[in-house]
């Protein structure tokens, strides 16, 4: 067995010959480089596991001569050798390393094993899109336990132009690692990588419709249902965007809204799901008549037919982009709807809590954004008094 001093002079020295032969290190026992009869050379260490004559021995290779040099390979032979001494085991360490789960694998089993059998359609397929078009192009690679809250934090801020978004892929990035603490096992419960990320701010939108706009739709849709903006406009179409107004329902839930969930007899919906749960949806007398208005299609059990046998309507996007040009409220959007139907009710004096209840919510922080709303009664009704003491109490001699 050739011995000598492993030096980048001397490596570069050996030549190879027709069988591959070993040349051991003389100053660091184990260490060794390996040259194979192509002239490829890499660098080995050699040690038995546990101590003694009869433990298993065990040769792992450090790396190819080129790709690392001489000295960071004494270097991580001179660890392993501190490893062995106090009972460790390099090659299994190695491996384990190796074997490592990465986020690729995180992100499927989290899909397959919480988020198809938990989640709604709707939310799965935002989680979907997210893990595939954002988070696993940029996390796929890695392993698990080497994904940082630094590197989190620094994706995060990386999608600063789009506060909203980047909030939303880091609660599924914190919901993702609590699954795999919780449910897998992977790191330390308690802890993890995307907890501490502050989030940004977010500017949340806040559009109602006045009561002359409520009226530019009304008229834009006795248009559509005549005929008179485009032929092709379905009246379920209309019948749906005019039952989002009347019930501030969310357009999912009329969307999707089946002849056995209208109970007439008790003026409401009775959805068996939606965003919250099942829940019930109180009819106003006009969206009564409404429905008792729409045609029905037979063997559809919809209320707000598509153009396929048996099936719901599925593109509203069109139809509303129409409408709502010919109204002049370019800026709406169907979800508007609902926060105008929610305003009128904060604006008529009623408690945020009765309209969340309306609403469905289920937090009462989501309620919360019409608060501002609820002071219009009581300043008009303040202002109505101020008036009337004024008349009698007069004023200041500057007022």
């Amino acid at each position: 067995m050739t011995k000598l001093k492993l030096t980048k002079r001397s490596v570069e020295a050996l030549q190879p010959q027709e069988k591959t032969f070993t040349v051991r290190d003389t100053d660091l026992s184990g260490f060794s480089i390996r040259v194979n009869a192509n002239g490829k050379r890499a660098f080995y260490y050699r040690y038995r596991v546990g101590g003694g004559r009869g433990a298993p021995i065990r040769e792992p290779k450090i790396g190819d001569f080129g790709q690392v040099t001489v000295d960071q390979a004494r270097n991580i032979a001179q660890d392993w050798a501190a490893a062995v001494r106090t009972g460790g085991d390099p090659m299994a360490i190695r491996h384990q390393e190796r074997s490592a789960p990465k986020m690729d694998t995180l992100f499927d089993r989290y899909l397959a094993e919480h988020a198809r059998k938990r989640k709604k359609p709707s939310s799965l397929r935002n989680d979907i899109r997210m893990i595939e078009k954002c988070l696993r192009p940029h996390f796929g690679a890695m392993r698990v336990k080497d994904v940082s809250r630094q590197k989190i934090r620094s994706y995060h801020s990386s999608l600063e132009a789009t506060p909203y978004e980047a909030n939303r892929q880091l609660a599924l990035l914190s919901k993702i690692f609590t699954f795999a603490a919780d449910e897998l096992e992977w790191i330390n419960q308690g802890d993890h990588p995307a907890k501490g990320v502050k989030r940004f701010q977010e500017t949340k939108r806040r559009r109602y419709l006045s009561e002359a706009e409520l009226a530019q739709l009304g008229e834009a849709l006795r248009k559509a249902e005549t005929g008179e903006l485009q032929k092709s406009i379905s009246v379920y179409a209309v019948a749906m965007i005019r039952m989002l107004v009347l019930t501030g329902a969310r357009h999912g839930e009329i969307l999707k809204l089946r002849w056995d969930e209208v109970n007439f007899e008790r003026s409401c919906l009775e959805l068996r799901d939606s965003k919250t749960g099942a829940k019930e949806v109180f009819l106003p007398p006009a969206a009564k008549q409404l429905l008792a208005n729409v045609p029905r299609q037979p063997g559809n059990p919809y209320v707000i037919a598509g153009a396929k046998e048996g099936q719901h309507l599925v593109n509203i996007k069109d139809p509303w982009a129409v409408i709502r040009t010919a109204a002049s409220l370019p800026d709406v959007r169907i979800h508007d709807l609902r926060h105008t139907f929610a305003s009128l009710g904060a604006r008529a004096g009623m408690s945020l809590p009765l309209i969340g209840a309306l609403l469905g919510h289920r937090s009462t922080q989501t309620t919360a954004r019409y608060a501002h709303l609820s002071d219009d009664p009581l300043r008009a009704a303040v202002e109505t008094i101020g008036l009337g003491i004024t008349s009698v109490f007069g004023t200041t001699k500057n007022g």
